[in-house]
């Protein structure tokens, strides 16, 4: 592993109420490269990807105890500004979910929140977010028409290009193509690689597949425990633990 570590959490615990959600969870996520979590469902993949941006905050019950530190910063510090956070840590969920406004507002949103005005300005960064986002080309002709017309494929494309339109570190992936059909997966997978050139990826999915396709560490949960992390390669052909290789052999989940 060359590349400096982005994120690390250390001895993470998890609850919601009295359930125990996650468990000594210690991960470290490198930068500009792609770590899947995989798992049944349930296991706290998707879980452990909401705190790295707070979203769990927002939970009523919630309680963590770790590390969570971003460039050696922990994000759950008192001074830690939740606005810059979320522009740090941009996140894209399972099923596309487009403000139901213009393609072009969907892109400037985050932007102007953050107090960009400038129409030139806002102009460039649509430009910019969507060719990143691999729909420019399909979209720059009906920028003013509502993103709710576009395709199940397009539009998670869109919410991709929405979370990098505030230039963002990293980019959460909760189980981003599930919802999709075989072209528009392959082609987020694509984008996904070229993207890992500028940002540190943590994509949570359910298809082992996409996870050797696409990603250069994978950790293996299992019932709210990191029970392994490696390279892709190696964690999918020489699985340390006993679990791991029934999972990933299909022998259960």
């Amino acid at each position: 592993m060359d590349n400096k570590i982005k994120f690390e959490m250390k001895d993470v615990n998890l609850y919601y109420g009295d359930f125990h959600a996650l468990k000594n969870v210690n991960l470290a996520v490198p930068e500009k490269e792609i770590t899947a979590f995989i798992g049944p469902s349930g296991c706290g993949k998707s879980t452990l990807l909401k705190s790295l941006n707070r979203m769990n905050d927002l939970v009523e019950g919630c309680k963590i105890t770790g590390d969570f530190l971003l460039d050696g910063e922990d994000i759950y510090d008192k001074r830690m500004d939740i606005n810059k956070l979320r522009k740090r840590v941009g996140m894209v969920f399972q099923k596309p979910n487009p403000f139901p406004m213009s393609i072009y507002d969907n892109i400037a949103y985050g932007p102007r929140t953050h107090g960009i005005k400038n129409k030139t300005e806002l102009d460039g960064i649509v430009e910019e977010a969507l060719k990143n986002a691999a729909i420019w080309d399909e979209c720059k002709d009906r920028l003013k028409k509502s993103a709710l017309g576009m395709s199940g494929g397009q539009q998670q494309r869109l919410c991709i290009a929405r979370a990098l339109a505030v230039q963002p570190e990293i980019l959460l992936m909760d189980e981003p193509t599930s919802a999709l059909d075989p072209i528009s997966t392959s082609k987020i997978e694509d984008l996904a690689i070229e993207l890992k050139e500028k940002y540190t990826i943590v994509i949570v999915t359910h298809n082992m597949q996409q996870a050797t396709r696409i990603s250069d560490q994978t950790a293996f949960f299992l019932l709210g425990e990191v029970v392994e992390m490696n390279q892709t390669e190696k964690l999918f052909s020489m699985p340390q633990d006993k679990r791991t290789e029934d999972y990933i052999t299909g022998r259960f989940g």
